[in-house]
C-alpha cells in the first residue's frame, strides 16, 4: 500500500501545536516503516523543499514537491492527485482540510472544535475556512482521527453523521528529551538564557484567548503574596488578539516579575519544563494538552484546567483549577508551593506513571491501523 501524506503542517521553522504533531507523527510513522514493522511506502506531499529536520528520502520514503502560493491544496494537490498515474491508496492529512475532491479514501486529524462556538475569538478568514472546510473535510472523509475523546465528542455534537467513521489515537511525546534526566547543565542554560535568577511558574503556549493566560497573570498576583520571590515564565509566540495580556501585565505593575521568551526552540522545552516549580495551563479549551504530558515526564507537577482534555490526559496526577475563577487558578499554584518534600514527590511520582502511558510509537500504530482500514474500504 502506498500511503500519501500532506506534511505541510510539518514543514515549518517554528512549530507548535498542529506543526509538532504533525512533525511527531510523521517521524514515528516513518521509524515503523524503518524497523520493518509495516510494510507500506509512503510519499509525503510538499510546496516548499523539506526541512533538514524531517526524515530523508529512502526506496520507501519520498517526497513529491509541489511548489505553489496560495491555495495549494486546490491549485497543486487536487489536480495532483486527480491526475497522477502514482495515486497514493489512501491520504492522511494530520489536520482538518483535505482536498475539495477526491477520487481516493481520505483520513483527516481533527484537534478541537474551539472555533464553532467562539467566532469573536478568531479572524474571520480564518473563521470562515476552519468551519466551512472542516465541514467539507469531515463530510467527504473515510475517517477521522481524534487526538482525544473530548474532540471526539465535540465532532459527533457537531457531525452527528460522522459519528462512526471517528477513532481516537491519543499524542505521545519524545521519551527521549522529556525524561527525569534532563541534565542540569541543560536547565542551567536555559536560565541563564532566559535570565531567570529564581524558582518561576511555567506557562507554555500560543498566547491567544483560548489559553486564558490573562487570569493566569492576574491570579499570579495572589501568588505573589504567598511567594514573593517567585517569577512567571510565559513562554510562546504571539497568536492573536495577544495584546490585551501585555496591557494586563503593565497594569498590574508585573513587568519585572514575568518572563516572555516569545517562541521557544524545541531544544530549550526539556531544560525550560525540568526547572519550573510547576507547569500551569489554565486553558479554556484544549484538544489534547500536550505540554501537560512532557511537564509531567520530566518530573514537573501541572496545575491544569478541570476541562475534559485535561480530565482525560493528566487523570489523577495533576491539580485541576477552574479555568473561570482567578482565585482558583491561585489557589491551585498555591497548594503545590505550600508542599511538603513528601507530597510533592509523591504528586511528581503519579505524573511519571501516567506520563508513561503515552508514546508517538503507539499513536503510530494505531494512526496507520486507520489508514489500513479507511484504504480497504474502497
Amino acid at each position: 500500500m502506498l500511503i500519501g501524506i500532506d506534511g505541510n503542517e510539518a514543514n515549518v521553522k517554528e512549530r507548535v501545536g498542529v506543526n509538532q504533531y504533525a512533525f511527531d507523527i510523521l517521524w514515528a510513522i516513518y521509524r515503523l516503516r524503518e524497523k520493518g514493522e509495516i510494510k507500506h511506502n509512503l510519499i509525503v506531499y510538499l510546496q516548499n523543499l523539506p526541512l533538514t529536520d524531517l526524515p530523508k528520502e529512502t526506496n520507501f520514503f519520498k517526497y513529491k514537491v509541489l511548489p505553489g502560493g496560495p491555495l495549494w491544496v486546490f491549485r497543486k494537490l487536487t489536480p495532483h492527485l486527480l491526475f497522477s498515474k502514482n495515486k497514493p491508496d489512501v491520504l492522511f492529512n494530520p489536520t482538518h482540510y483535505l482536498p475539495p475532491i477526491l477520487t481516493i479514501p481520505a483520513v483527516l486529524t481533527i484537534h478541537d472544535l474551539f472555533y464553532l462556538e467562539n467566532s469573536g475569538q478568531f479572524r474571520k478568514i480564518t473563521f470562515w475556512q476552519l468551519k466551512y472546510w472542516t465541514a467539507r473535510s469531515v463530510n467527504i472523509s473515510k475517517s477521522i482521527i481524534a487526538v482525544s475523546n473530548s474532540t471526539k465528542k465535540e465532532i459527533v455534537r457537531h457531525y452527528p453523521k460522522a459519528s462512526k467513521k471517528i477513532s481516537v489515537v491519543l499524542h505521545g511525546y519524545d521519551r527521549e528529551r522529556f525524561n527525569t534526566a534532563v541534565p542540569n547543565e541543560d536547565v542551567r542554560r536555559i536560565k541563564n538564557k532566559y535570565t531567570i535568577v529564581s524558582d518561576y511558574l511555567l506557562y507554555l503556549g500560543t498566547l491567544k484567548p483560548s489559553k486564558n493566560v490573562e487570569r493566569l497573570v492576574e491570579a499570579f498576583v495572589g501568588v505573589k503574596q504567598q511567594k514573593p520571590d517567585i517569577k512567571l515564565v510565559i513562554a510562546g509566540k504571539k497568536g492573536w488578539l495577544f495584546d490585551e495580556i501585555f496591557k494586563k501585565v503593565q497594569k498590574l505593575g508585573l513587568n519585572d516579575e514575568i518572563i516572555f521568551t516569545d517562541f521557544l526552540p524545541e531544544g530549550d522545552k526539556p531544560g525550560l519544563m525540568a526547572g519550573a516549580k510547576v507547569l500551569v495551563a489554565p486553558s479554556l479549551t484544549e484538544g489534547f494538552g500536550m505540554h501537560a504530558i512532557e511537564a509531567m515526564a520530566v518530573g514537573t507537577p501541572v496545575v491544569v484546567s478541570k476541562i475534559d482534555a485535561f480530565e482525560e490526559v493528566v487523570g489523577d496526577a495533576g491539580i485541576f483549577v477552574d479555568p473561570q475563577s482567578i482565585r482558583s487558578i491561585t489557589e491551585g499554584i498555591n497548594k503545590v508551593l505550600k508542599m511538603s518534600p513528601d507530597e510533592y514527590n509523591r504528586i511528581v511520582k503519579r505524573g511519571l506513571e501516567h506520563a508513561a502511558n503515552f508514546s508517538w510509537e503507539k499513536a503510530a500504530r494505531e494512526t496507520v491501523a486507520v489508514l489500513e482500514a479507511a484504504a480497504d474500504r474502497t
